[in-house]
């Protein structure tokens, strides 16, 4: 056992000694300088700026479909990529947003349509999702939902 274990001692200590190619020798300055380039980009992020973060529809009949639309810019100094909008429920649906980059300065839109469900006072939340600093970014739609007259109806007693 001491004879296999010994053996097994010197050929690590062989493999670990054989290499005598110094890491720094591999480097390239080619690699280094565009590294440098890619670090300094690295820091720069777009920045998702809305015209408005909230749009309220007022007063809206129950099963009224609703729709209005979001305009942004991209005031940083990177390309803006937006990868999902998402609502808060099934009955808020975004749609018809650029998935291309937008570059700095530039501006895109996206729609929000509601289908008029619930009642009373709603507020729907919105996310982007983009490659700003933060990750996301998150607008808001409101109304006031009429109940709806079928439904408020007494049921009549029959004779």
């Amino acid at each position: 056992m001491k004879k296999i274990i010994l053996g097994l001692s010197a050929m690590c200590l062989i493999a670990f000694t054989s290499c005598k190619e110094n890491a720094t020798q591999k480097i390239e300055e080619s690699n280094v300088a565009a590294a440098a380039a890619r670090d300094a980009v690295s820091s720069k992020f777009p920045v998702l700026e809305f015209d408005k973060k909230e749009h309220d529809f007022g007063e809206i009949e129950a099963k009224t479909a609703v729709e209005t639309t979001f305009k942004y810019t991209n005031k940083g100094e990177a390309p803006l990529v937006i990868t999902d909008i998402k609502s808060s429920c099934g009955c808020t649906v975004p749609q018809d947003w650029s998935r291309e980059p937008l570059l700095p300065g530039s501006s895109g839109e996206f729609s929000v349509k509601f289908n008029g469900s619930g009642s009373n006072k709603i507020t729907k939340t919105i996310t982007v999702t983009a490659n700003t600093e933060k990750g996301s970014e998150i607008v808001k739609i409101t109304a006031f939902v009429k109940p709806d007259p079928a439904k408020s109806q007494p049921i009549q007693a029959k004779s």
